[in-house]
């Protein structure tokens, strides 16, 4: 994997501590700045190719609130595998701890790949990475 634009130092030098403080408090974290604009906006430009992505919802359907998502297909793009392959790690322990929380047995492996596999393996053959998609009426 060859993280672009110094993306792995990028992910390396983020405040973790700070973001899994609030992902225990809250469930949710904001990185910002992580992404230039134009990686950022050749994201939201593949939204329109629909071959891109493997299916669509449509939140509103769903009572989800309004807005809609897609689900990328394999390949996934070079952009969103990096920042899977670099996220993971990171998370992982988390994850984990969770896990071990609730009281279940099941932990993640440290590495992405494995756990990639793992989910082949139960028969989850698709990819999850999703792209989302707001609009203002």
């Amino acid at each position: 994997m060859s993280a672009p634009n110094g993306l792995a130092e990028q992910v390396a030098a983020l405040p973790w501590p700070a973001l899994i403080e609030a992902l225990d408090a809250e469930g949710v974290a904001k990185v910002t700045g992580l992404l230039a604009p134009p990686e950022c906006a050749s994201l939201v430009r593949l939204y329109d190719d629909a071959q891109r992505f493997r299916s669509k919802v449509v939140m509103g359907r769903h009572g989800y609130g309004s807005g809609e998502y897609r689900y990328f297909a394999y390949p996934l793009p070079p952009l969103v595998a990096t920042l899977r392959e670099l996220l993971y790690p990171k998370l992982v322990p988390l994850a984990n701890r969770w896990h071990e929380a609730l009281g279940s047995a099941t932990r993640f492996p440290d590495a992405h790949a494995a756990f990639v596999e793992r989910c082949h393996a139960a028969g989850q053959l698709r990819p999850t990475p999703l792209l989302l998609r707001y609009e203002n009426r």
